[in-house]
Parts: C-alpha cells; structure tokens; sequence
C-alpha cells in the first residue's frame, strides 16, 4: 500500500532537494525569540481578513523567491524574524505561509501529515485517480513556553506535497479533516490566499482579483524561484475527488485548552470549522449551475443570467464586478504583461541552472520516467512544466484575440470596443506592450542577447526545457545567436530528438517517458505516447492581427479610383 508522510523517493512534482530550510537563529535577545506561543483560540474573520492583505502585499511585491518576498517591505513581521532563509516548492508555499502567519498572530495551526491514495496499493499518490485519504495529522504543539516555530516550519516543509491537495471536497469528518474546504465561486469567497490546484501536480495562491474577474496568482518552484500569472485552463476543471481547482484553508479552534499566566494556551485539542457552518463552502465548481451531482462533474453546465458558457468564462463572469464585459485592448495588454512575468521568472530559473553548471555536465542515457514528476537535478532545473504553462498562456493569448474579433464582427454586446478598427487597435497595443518587454540572457560566450515577446512567439516551441544543455538552446536559439553554444553532438542529437515534447502543451502525468534517444527518435508520436506531438498549436497574435489588417486594406475600395468603385 502506497502509503506516505515524510516526502521519499518521488513523491510530487514540486517536492524533493529544494524542501529544506536553512537554519542560522539568531539568540534570543534578538527582536523574536523564535518561539510560537498559541494565544489565539480560534482563526476569526479579522485574522482571515489579515491573511489576505498578507499574501496581496506578498503577491503584489517586487520579489522573485520566498525568502525574497518574506524579507521585503511586503511582509509586515520581517523585523521579528530570526536569522533564516525560506524555502519553499510549489506545494509547500501555501502551507508554509500560512504557518508563517500563524505563528507571527498567535494562532493555532494543524496539517495533513500523511496520506493514502484511494485507489490501492501501489498507487502513486500525486496523480492518483480517486484521490487520497487522511491517514494522519499534526498540529503545532501548546505549551505555556511556547516552541522553536523555525523547525516547525522545516518539518511542514518535509511532509506536504501536492498530494494533500489531491482529495475528495466533500469530505466533513470531525478528526481526519481536510485542511482545505471547496469555497463559493464569488468574489466575496475567491480571496487572496484561496489555493488554485492543478491536478498535474502544481499548486498556487491567489493574491488578486481583478475588476474584469481575472485572478492573479502566484508560486513557488523546486528551483526556489517564484512566478506570477493569471489563473487559466491549464487548471484543469476534474471531479471532487482530487480537489480540484480551488481550496480555502480551513478555520480551526483550540478545545479543551487551559490559558497560562503569560496567555498562552496549554494543550486542549484542534477542532475544525465543518463544512455546514462555513458561510461559503460550496461543491459549484463540481456541480456546475444548475447544479448536479457533484460526482457527475463531466455532465455540469454553466448558465449565468441566462447565458450559457463552458466553465472558465462561468468563471470570469462570477468574478467580475458587474455584468462580464470584455475591454479587448486592455486585455490584450494585460495578457502580454503576464507573460512578460512568466518569461522573467523563466530567466531566473534558467539562470539558477546555468550557475550551478548543470548545461556542463552529461545527460542521463534516458529521460526520467516522467519528464514533468520526477526528482533530484531534472527536478530541480528542468522547465517542462513551466514551459508547458507558459505555452498554455501564449495559446490563451491568440485564442482570445481571434474570439474578440468574432465578438467585435457580430456587434456582441459583451465586447465593450468603441473604435473602428479592432484589429489595427490591437496590433499597435500588441507591437507597444512587446516594446515594454525585454527578456535577456547572457550566452555562453558571456554576451547579452535581448529578446522580446515577440521573438519568443516565433521559437516558443524551441525553448528547451532540458537543463543540461547550453543556454542558447533554453532560449531557442539559432543561426549566429547558437554559434556560441559549444556542445557536442550528443547534446544537439538530444535537442532534435526532444523536438516533439516541446511542441506538447498538455502534461501527460501518468504516461511513461523514460525513453532514451533511439526511442524518442523512432516515434510513434501523438499526445499519449510520452513522445510528444508533431505540431504545436498557432501562437502567433501579430501575425494574425496583420494578416487582418492587410486584408481589411484590400477590402475598403478608394472610392477616388472609379476603376476601383463597384
């Protein structure tokens, strides 16, 4: 039976060596003696309310790692830190920080400290089909002195994994509670600091949403590195039994518990919030509206004032401040600012890699079992799920703008546009907001080579995700931008032969792909061979939006031509 707690072996696409802390406390005459001390007896509205202006200030921040962020002018208790680095993945950072703030506000804090896959044994539990169940939990010890919060804070680190996301919503059990419940899908519940859960193994914080619904998030990595962008459809909409997409810790209370002199509570025992008396669970990203069975998700509809609309739309126009309205220039900038932030935390990633020297040393004679799950250096440094991501954003990207001018083409009422020439509005926002972006690398000759959003469209499908190889190939380089890249044929066959994988946005979690070279070069490929895919899907917005504007042109007849005058 599959059955863990302490991360071993691979255990989640964003866990492994980057799950550590590094401890250096200062004494205790310092500004915090370190120590968590429970005053709290329970999470109120005004401590929920606090940690969401935490994570906002957190997520709005000029900051790329979680210690960064946590050391930064954002995170109001700075000054009451012992000397410490942060660290956290993917799957840690929503716990850690929530610990974090407990700690700092006096506050009780428990946690899922081991699961079992439902499936059966043998069942790796972060892609499991039926999801997992609580087999045990943890809590922050109360005593009158209080205990050390940093180690506390380690031992979270190495017991979550995306796996405790990965679990049924409807569950209400008084003791094997969820730490997390299934929340209304509004704006008064969809708050900085709910969850966003990919079930491909990846897990987010929300830390704004904005006026037109889109809702900005932020996280972690195995890298240490952080990336903002905004919640798209590479969360993938699935069934209540893996959790999926959105999650709100649950409130706790301490029972039972004695106060000190000092204030402190002294044992007692956590008691969670139920599902009944939470103002704002809800099953509605399961059941859909109408609702349904929760368990017959695939069959949801989606109707809002009397529209029909798949999921993420549902999804736009609940979050929206009044009726959806779609402001197409502006979301086209928007979208193209997001990207820029994707493209960034790409450097810094890419650049955590080359400095460690992982481009210089030999690939392994196969891939991983699993390019996007794994563990040790291709967990660490590898971008397949990044990348896959950032490819999702540039199809949403295109996907959006050919939607809007459908929209602008029928007068939709939704489409909120006052000019004349949409699509010429949309290519200067396009080739303006393209300007604004610059991504730079120095290559490995040591020289600075600029691209801009627009050269990442036309080699997206050739940024390597594969870190042991030069850093002209991470950027997709060719031509005289690759003459610098010096490695051997060997790397360049593996390059070629990954072509396929690149060209896959969708991420295969439960496919095998421990190919090696021979095998990936033989094919077959298709979306569920762990080969990969022979195209890509269209990315590119400036071509699209040129192509229309050159045939709008040669449309509109010169009515001072009679030749030309029908």
């Amino acid at each position: 039976m599959r059955f863990w707690g302490r991360k071993t072996g691979i255990l989640s696409l964003c866990v492994g060596f980057a799950a550590f802390w590094s401890l250096a406390l200062a004494p205790a005459a310092s500004a915090s003696d370190g120590l968590w001390r429970i005053t709290e007896q329970r999470w109120s509205d005004a401590h929920e309310k606090s940690w969401e202006d935490f994570i906002a200030g957190l997520g709005a921040a000029d900051c790329w790692t979680l210690d960064q962020c946590l050391k930064s002018p954002a995170n109001p208790y700075r000054h009451t830190d012992p000397r410490t680095r942060f660290y956290a993945d993917c799957a840690d950072m929503p716990y850690v920080l929530r610990a974090y703030f407990a700690w700092k506000n006096g506050l009780p804090f428990a946690w899922q400290s081991a699961m079992r896959a439902h499936d059966g044994p043998g069942t790796d539990i972060r892609y499991s089909l039926e999801g997992n169940d609580i087999v045990a939990r943890d809590s922050v010890p109360r005593t009158a002195r209080g205990v050390a919060a940093v180690p506390i804070l380690h031992n979270i680190v190495n017991f979550v994994s995306t796996a405790m996301f990965r679990r049924d919503a409807t569950i209400d059990h008084p003791v094997m509670f969820t730490d997390t419940y299934a929340p209304r899908l509004d704006r008064a519940s969809i708050r900085p600091g709910t969850i966003a859960y990919d079930v491909n193994g990846h897990a987010s914080l929300v830390w704004r949403v904005e006026s037109g619904g889109r809702i900005l998030i932020f996280s972690s990595h195995p890298d240490h590195s952080l990336s903002r962008t905004f919640l798209g459809r590479e969360f993938l909409r699935t069934g209540p039994q893996l959790g999926s997409i959105f999650q709100k810790f649950r409130p706790i209370e301490v029972v039972g518990a004695i106060r000190a002199a000092n204030g402190a509570l002294v044992g007692g025992r956590i008691a969670p919030i139920m599902n009944a008396d939470l103002e704002d669970f809800s099953l509605e990203q399961y059941t859909g509206n109408p609702p349904v069975n929760p368990y017959a998700w695939g069959m949801a509809q989606w109707v809002w004032n009397g529209e029909s609309m798949d999921f993420y739309t549902y999804l736009r126009a609940r979050m929206s401040i009044g009726e959806l309205e779609y402001h197409p220039v502006a979301e086209l900038r928007g979208m193209m600012q997001s990207v820029c932030f994707d493209l960034r935390a790409r450097k810094h990633a890419v650049e955590i890699s080359t400095a460690r020297g992982i481009q210089n040393m030999s690939p392994p004679a196969r891939l991983p079992n699993n390019i996007y799950g794994t563990h040790g250096v291709w967990e660490l440094y590898s971008t397949p799920s990044r990348d896959a991501r950032l490819k999702t954003a540039f199809k949403e990207m295109y996907d959006h703008i050919v939607d809007f001018i459908k929209l602008d083409m029928v007068d939709a009422p939704r489409l909120h546009y006052e000019g004349t020439d949409l699509a010429g509005d949309l290519l200067t926002a396009y080739r303006e907001q393209n300007e604004l972006c610059r991504i730079d690398y120095r290559n490995s000759a040591g020289r600075t080579v600029t691209l801009t959003i627009d050269d990442i469209v036309h080699r997206l499908y050739d940024l390597s995700f594969d870190p042991y190889q030069c850093i002209e190939r991470r950027w997709g380089a060719s031509g005289d931008e690759l003459a610098s890249c010096n490695e051997g044929a060997d790397k360049t066959r593996w390059y070629e032969a990954q072509r396929y994988l690149r060209n896959q946005i969708d991420r295969t979690y439960d496919v095998d792909m421990g190919y090696s070279i021979d095998e990936l070069e033989r094919g077959p490929w298709g979306p569920r061979t762990g080969r990969g895919v022979v195209e890509g899907p269209e990315v590119d917005v400036r071509a699209y939006l040129e192509g229309l504007v050159r045939r709008q042109s040669v449309a509109v007849p010169d009515i001072a031509n009679p030749v030309a005058t029908p």
